[in-house]
């Protein structure tokens, strides 16, 4: 065994890469059962679940070839959980780390077992993945399906029921009957309708991943055996935003290691729910806590942000949960004057270019990147878009529209897709002069899917010659980056091949069925032709795809998970909020959301002409109270 990899005593293991971790934080990282973590913003919830997967794997409390198992909510948080186990460990432990979505887990597990589920149930083994949308389900009550047998009801039964009654209660609220519902209610007529139409009304099936989990779920029910091989496969199961688990998820988790002996960690925050309109249930730490008899334990500190803002969070924190614990900050203030305030706007115009001045000033006084700032709106980002991108133009800072597309895709979620990081990674290497870091990472990342294991000298080197001599055939077949959607196309094809697409899709089942990939590649040849626009320079169209010059603007749902130096918030006002009274407690978690990225600075803005402030008041009632003052800017 490689040095490097050595068994480490228990009693000598230390964090890894940290200066300490809070007591609580130590007290999860070497726990033998259950455990429930409630961690506030910045309190390092993946870096607790780095060094507890690092505690088990160098300690062999985890012993080989066991391993261990985390599944996020979101695609880039599974894949930051696992680079930062990788930064952490020796590969041959890190190896034994599966860190991935939920979404990917159900359909990993569908796509190796679903063949053997009943015929009712059964997909097509070529079955697309949807994503429904209220409207298609509103047209699928009311237009496609029709009145039901008077046994079951009537048309104004089914007239009756709600888009989110029929897709939370009936279509997934509870696991799969598996012999379908034998006297069923208007609604679950209704949802066995939805359930076999997209099963079986076509030449092939038509799966959400709602479904998916769904059918995984009840393939696991009536299949001990390969939920029996699951647990055997993994010691440990770390589940991460775990407030955001749908019942779906929830159920599916419960079926396969409830009663087993692998040992589960739970880290999320309840403040911070903002998925409830995605199914997320209502509280699913007290589910977790009764079922799998886990021990709850908070975490105090706060690693990212200020004293002040720490305090005013804390304000926003109570709102949401009264018992709310202030957190400690461990870092310090570097900046002067507020560190939150809200500033009013005479016209939208005006607001962009003293906005843009604002930024081009800080970079300056801090020595700080575009990358350190953040503008997050509610929603409809395209229209801030409109007027904050030419201010921000003229002030020398580009301004990127995260929530833009890349082709058929969002911007922000094409970067987090695995197909565009690898490729991305092997024009890095190939195309620039200091490519030592996207040496190792490609080295590592395609070793890894062609199962060339970190101790395999042999195969290292050829591996490595390989890769040196397609980097080389690269930059003479593409000096220049493409400047056209086609040049771009043949360019990733050609990456493509020499990754490997079956390669890619064995370790990423989401791009094994229908379109999915080819949508990714698409949408990255079109992001690469854009950025390759207007200069011949490889690593300026590689830093233009990743954003790296750019400020970001993005959507408070989209910054989760992400931290800034300064955040500004752009448009406090019942316009953005127009369904704040639909649901305040969600409102606020995602304002508190919003807050709680910042590091030093957060700034509001309000302009009247986008609209009033009568709906929103508890926001501002809450400001108020943490003493964040409004200043009218002109």
């Amino acid at each position: 065994m490689s040095v490097l990899a050595r068994r480490v005593r228990p009693e000598d293991w230390t964090p890894i890469g940290v200066d300490e971790l809070e007591a609580n934080a130590m007290t999860v990282v070497r726990s033998a059962g259950n455990r429930s973590v409630i961690a506030g913003p910045g309190a390092g919830k993946t870096e607790l679940l780095a060094q507890r997967a690092a505690y088990l794997l160098q300690t062999g409390t985890s012993p080989a070839p066991q391993r261990i198992l985390a599944i996020s909510f979101k695609r880039d948080a599974a894949s930051n959980l696992g680079a930062r186990v990788r930064k952490r460990c020796h590969r041959q432990h890190a190896g034994r780390f599966d860190s991935m979505t939920f979404d990917a887990f159900a359909k990993g597990l569908l796509d190796r077992f679903g063949q053997a589920l009943p015929e009712r149930w059964r997909p097509s083994p070529d079955y697309e993945i949807m994503f429904p949308t209220d409207r298609g389900y509103r047209d699928f009550l009311q237009q496609s399906l029709g009145a039901p047998p008077k046994s079951v009801g009537t048309f104004a039964d089914i007239m009756a029921l709600t888009v989110k009654q029929f897709e939370r209660r009936h279509l997934f609220g509870s696991p799969l009957p598996v012999d379908g519902w034998s006297e069923p209610s208007p609604g679950e007529w209704a949802a066995d309708q939805y359930w076999q139409s997209s099963l079986h009304g076509g030449k092939k099936s038509h799966l959400s991943f709602p479904m998916i989990g769904r059918l995984a779920e009840l393939l696991l029910r009536l299949n001990p055996m390969a939920r029996d091989a699951l647990r055997l496969t993994y010691s440990h199961l770390f589940m991460d935003e775990f407030q955001d688990t749908t019942q779906v998820q929830y159920d599916l988790v419960r079926a396969i290691f409830l009663g087993g002996s692998t040992i589960v960690t739970a880290v999320g925050d309840n403040k911070q729910q903002i998925m409830r309109w995605a199914m997320a249930m209502d509280d699913p730490f007290a589910a977790f806590d009764s079922d799998f008899k886990s021990k709850r334990t908070p975490l105090y500190n706060n690693y990212r942000s200020s004293p002040e803002l720490v305090r005013i969070q804390h304000v926003l924190a109570q709102a949401l949960d009264a018992k709310s614990v202030k957190p400690v900050s461990k870092t310090s203030a570097t900046i002067s004057g507020d560190s939150c305030a809200i500033w009013d706007f005479s016209s939208p115009e005006r607001e962009a270019e003293r906005l843009a001045a604002f930024v081009a000033s800080e970079m300056k006084v801090h020595d700080l990147g575009p990358r350190d700032f953040v503008l997050l709106v509610r929603q409809k980002a395209a229209d801030y878009a409109a007027v904050l991108q030419p201010a921000f133009a003229a002030a020398g800072i580009p301004l990127r529209n995260e929530a833009g597309q890349a082709g058929a895709m969002m911007l922000q979620e094409l970067l987090a897709e695995e197909a565009s990081e690898l490729i991305i990674s092997v024009l890095r290497l190939a195309m620039t002069k200091r490519a030592g870091r996207h040496w190792t990472e490609c080295q590592e990342a395609l070793g890894s899917l062609r199962g060339i294991g970190p101790d395999d000298e042999i195969e290292q080197d050829r591996f490595a010659k390989e890769l040196d001599a397609f980097a080389m055939h690269l930059g003479r077949d593409y000096p220049t980056p493409p400047p056209a959607g086609p040049a771009a196309r043949k360019l990733i094809d050609d990456v493509l091949g020499f990754i490997g697409r079956s390669r890619l899709v064995a370790a990423h089942p989401v791009y094994g069925q229908g379109d999915w990939l080819e949508k990714v590649l698409t949408s990255a040849a079109t992001h690469l032709a854009q950025s390759a626009s207007g200069t011949s320079d490889w690593t300026a169209a590689l830093d233009s795809y990743e954003g790296l010059h750019a400020i970001p603007l993005m959507t408070i749902h989209k910054s989760k998970g992400l931290e800034y130096h300064t955040v500004i918030f752009v448009g406090l006002d019942d316009g953005a909020w127009w369904s704040f009274s639909d649901d305040q407690v969600e409102a606020t978690a995602g304002f508190f959301v919003a807050f709680t990225r910042a590091k030093q600075r957060v700034v509001f803005t309000y302009c009247a002409r986008r609209g009033t402030r009568t709906k929103i008041a508890t926001l501002y009632e809450l400001l108020a109270q943490a003493g964040v003052q409004t200043f009218k800017i002109g």
